[in-house]
């Protein structure tokens, strides 16, 4: 299989992945006039996904360490598809809290899997800026899911949005059965099939916990806007369904590919000085956050909002590459699926499978403004855990994989 090929199914996949994730979002509005809900109902709808996302994760990364992981890929895109069209039916609150519960099943699979799938098939001097081109999708799918929410939730209906997101899934999801393949040598897999004991280890590893626990603040504080911004725009802006949903999704695509491109060019640069070239990036990315975004709620003005929360993207999705390549480089190869699934776990536990819903209570108890303020303060216990993923970290390079 060439490689290109391989790159650019799981591109595309990743791609509705997100698509399919946030569509919601922008029709928030239009579900809570529809099915009479709270700010706290509609958090809970990107909770319960998350819920069920971080605890599927783990049985999934077990099950890939010793299985072709080209066939977990195809069933979980078939998964999430199906039931973003399940969402298309629901005749009720319980039935769409269902759907969007096994959209997490199928995400998981995924996730846990496409990002090692990848990065081994690349050396480590590049796979921060391959990471980060594939995580190029994160931004474009959420702005994408943005504009399809809004613009189709506004003039056919919250139904037709998912309904028509959820078609595009099931033909990648053939297209990775035939034509992605596991190269993994059977007497390799054998040799390398990991223990307990090397699952155990991950939880001695101390670079990679606090890898886990800094991605975990930054998926709050994702989770959190993620959620809520397109309402916020609706609410103090002025803006009508559509328009927050196109504005936000523009900001996200655009600022957010440019901060995940140059945080995956700007630490495969520093590596050739320091094999902590990630956690500089992912430092000054938690850093950048706090100021555009207080700034940004405290503006009177529409145009200064935007700019500062467009910085704030920026800033956000900085990390998107390092990471990845951070938890490939700490983590021994044999158990890299069980590696991204437990750091699925820990970031969705601690980040976005709480984040909207404490925002949503928040904003019921003090408004969405001080809601959105309060969540991106989680960048300082970023930091923290950021710096000592990287005191942790040997500072030679080849020590990295030792664990």
């Amino acid at each position: 299989m060439k490689i290109k090929t391989l790159f650019w199914i799981l591109f595309l996949l990743n791609l509705f992945n997100y698509i399919d994730r946030q569509v919601l979002y922008s029709v928030f509005p239009l579900l809570q006039a529809d099915l009479h809900i709270t700010d706290l109902q509609l958090g809970a709808l990107a909770s319960v996904f998350m819920l069920i996302y971080m605890c599927y994760a783990p049985l999934v990364g077990y099950f890939a360490d010793r299985t072709p992981r080209h066939k977990w890929i195809g069933a979980s895109a078939l998964i999430w598809s199906l039931a973003t069209l399940a969402c298309a039916g629901a005749r009720n609150y319980a039935s769409l809290l269902g759907a969007r519960s096994f959209i997490g099943v199928g995400e998981a699979g995924f996730t846990t899997i496409a990002q090692p799938f990848l990065a081994e098939n690349y050396p480590q001097e590049k796979r921060a800026s391959i990471l980060a081109v594939f995580g190029l999708a994160l931004p474009i799918g959420s702005a994408l899911g943005y504009l399809w929410g809004g613009i189709i939730g506004l003039h056919w209906g919250w139904r037709a949005a998912f309904l028509l997101a959820g078609v595009p899934g099931l033909l990648l999801g053939v297209l990775a059965f035939t034509r992605l393949k596991d190269e993994r040598r059977i007497q390799q897999a054998t040799a390398e099939k990991p223990g307990w004991k090397d699952y155990a280890a991950l939880l001695c590893n101390k670079p990679f916990l606090f890898i886990c626990l800094a991605h975990a603040m930054l998926t709050f504080i994702t989770g959190g806007l993620s959620a809520w911004m397109p309402t916020y725009l609706h609410r103090y802006l002025g803006l009508d369904v559509a328009q927050a949903g196109t504005i936000f999704g523009l900001l996200v695509v655009l600022c957010g590919a440019a901060g995940t491109y140059l945080g995956g060019k700007g630490a495969d640069k520093l590596l050739t000085y320091s094999n902590k070239s990630y956690f500089w990036i992912i430092s000054l990315a938690f850093a950048g956050i706090l100021v555009p975004a207080l700034v940004g709620v405290q503006a009177a003005s529409a145009s200064v909002a935007l700019v500062c929360f467009g910085l704030a993207i920026v800033c956000l999705f900085l990390p998107t590459g390092p990471i990845a390549a951070a938890l490939v480089s700490s983590t021994h190869p044999k158990v890299h699926a069980m590696a991204f699934a437990v750091n699925i776990f820990l970031i969705h536990a601690l980040g976005d499978a709480i984040s909207p819903v404490l925002v949503g209570h928040a904003s019921d108890l003090w408004g969405l403004k001080t809601a959105v303020l309060l969540c991106t303060c989680v960048a300082a216990p970023g930091l923290l855990f950021t710096w000592l993923a990287a005191r942790f970290t040997p500072p030679d390079p080849q020590k990295t994989n030792a664990n």
